[in-house]
């Protein structure tokens, strides 16, 4: 169901090119010692998932049903064309539940300012399918007759002729931006005194990401008009969200494409591209960081003294390295360079969806005459250049169709887990091998 109208990766590369800039490699002579060829290889190994994030909620007291006049509240990053989906069960009822439609509330308008307030007319009610229904509040054969129906939305009256009023008027949904992307839903239990009067069971939300202004997850949850699937029926018939919670983890993590990787070969002098606890040089790695463009910082760098060769290095069709998912292999770029004895080489390639992260070789990078792989070489950095958001879900990430937020730290290490996120080790990410 997740992937279902997903974009193929020739897509999403095209969609994705206009934000990443590439060039082609630039040629330098070795000079000195004897020569010899290598080839340097960068792979994105990541095991992409479609969902930025995903969690729970349920009321504070045991059971932990959301009661009339009570509320809870979801705290989640999103940028522009995200969108928060949530299920939690109409409790008095054998396999209703209450959901926004696909893709989910909406939380920017169309020129990225954040929606705030009232969002309940977002919220609707769903049918499961699974259990044919009965007045609102009788249960007394709960969990009901089975039935085999996809899923539906009902509006006024469902199949069996039981009446109910709009969902926006049992769930309250209010909408509040916390600043740097982050928002919280409050959803309050306003049932009370209705005809419709019930608990809200424990739920499940999800936030998708969205690459080249297309979801990966339009249908996080569920889907209207198909059978229910993931769990989703123990919410319905049972408010037990543990089932979907767990798919839902099963398929929240990490999604970024790398940028075209700049390659320097050099000699007698120190990694030539940045160093940890200094501020950006401003010799082009910012534009790499927050842009994944590494034409300005090739530039500078050719022809400076120890520098021996530099090459940015595109994917031959993609222009980025896409990672893995769907069953399709991630990126992959080699480019055949000449190294002697002595020479140093180092990389650098921007983590795509992050504000101003990039991958690059530690220290003094590497031997440049060794073989093998040397992923282990690498680490993530932060550039210092821009405020950092929840990566995938920041409103002012470039390659999100946004403008980054300016700042002036010196470059560190990016810690794991950090403010927003863990990640998988680098080694789990890009794979770097010189052959």
């Amino acid at each position: 169901m997740i992937f279902t109208n997903r974009l193929t990766i020739g897509s999403i590369a095209l969609l994705l090119s206009a934000g990443f800039t590439a060039c082609k490699k630039d040629k330098n002579d070795s000079n000195g010692g004897a020569i010899q060829s290598t080839t340097i290889t960068v792979e994105n190994v990541l095991n992409a998932q479609p969902l930025v994030e995903s969690g729970t909620f349920q009321g504070s007291g045991s059971p932990a049903l959301i009661l009339p006049g009570q509320s809870t509240a979801i705290t989640f990053s999103a940028a522009k064309g995200e969108a928060l989906s949530f299920a939690t069960m109409y409790g008095a009822s054998n396999d209703l539940f209450f959901a926004p439609a696909n893709p989910g509330i909406q939380v920017y308008d169309d020129s990225g300012k954040p929606i705030e307030g009232d969002v309940s007319a977002q919220v609707k009610l769903w049918d499961n399918g699974t259990r044919l229904n009965q007045k609102p509040g009788a249960t007394v054969n709960h969990p009901g007759t089975a039935e085999s129906k996809n899923i539906s939305e009902v509006t006024g009256t469902d199949a069996q002729g039981n009446s109910y009023l709009a969902a926006s008027k049992l769930v309250k949904a209010t909408l509040k931006y916390n600043g740097n992307s982050t928002f919280t839903l409050t959803l309050e239990n306003i049932s009370g005194g209705t005809a419709n009067e019930t608990p809200l069971s424990p739920g499940v939300w999800a936030v998708s990401y969205i690459v080249g202004g297309n979801l990966l997850a339009p249908n996080p949850l569920f889907t209207n008009g198909e059978p229910t699937a993931n769990g989703l029926t123990n919410v319905a018939e049972a408010g037990d969200n543990s089932a979907l919670s767990a798919y839902a983890k099963s398929i929240t993590g990490i999604f970024t494409p790398l940028s075209p990787v700049l390659v320097v070969v050099y000699n007698g002098i120190d990694n030539p591209i940045y160093k940890t606890g200094e501020p950006d040089r401003g010799q082009g790695l910012k534009a790499l960081a927050q842009q994944g463009n590494a034409d300005t910082l090739a530039a500078y760098l050719k022809g400076k003294p120890g520098i021996k060769a530099v090459y940015v290095l595109p994917a031959p069709t993609t222009k980025v390295l896409l990672p893995q998912i769907g069953g399709q292999k991630g990126g992959i770029v080699s480019q055949e360079i000449n190294v002697s004895k002595g020479d140093r080489l180092a990389i650098a390639t921007m983590y795509g969806f992050s504000n101003d992260w990039f991958f690059a070789s530690t220290g003094n990078g590497v031997d440049a005459t060794q073989k093998g792989d040397i992923s282990t070489s690498v680490q993530l950095y932060d550039n210092g250049t821009a405020i950092n958001q929840f990566p995938g879900a920041g409103v002012t990430q470039f390659n999100l169709a946004g403008t980054p937020l300016k700042e002036n730290q010196p470059i560190v290490v990016v810690p794991n887990p950090n403010a927003f996120t863990t990640l998988p080790a680098i080694t789990g990410i890009i794979k770097v091998t010189l052959k």
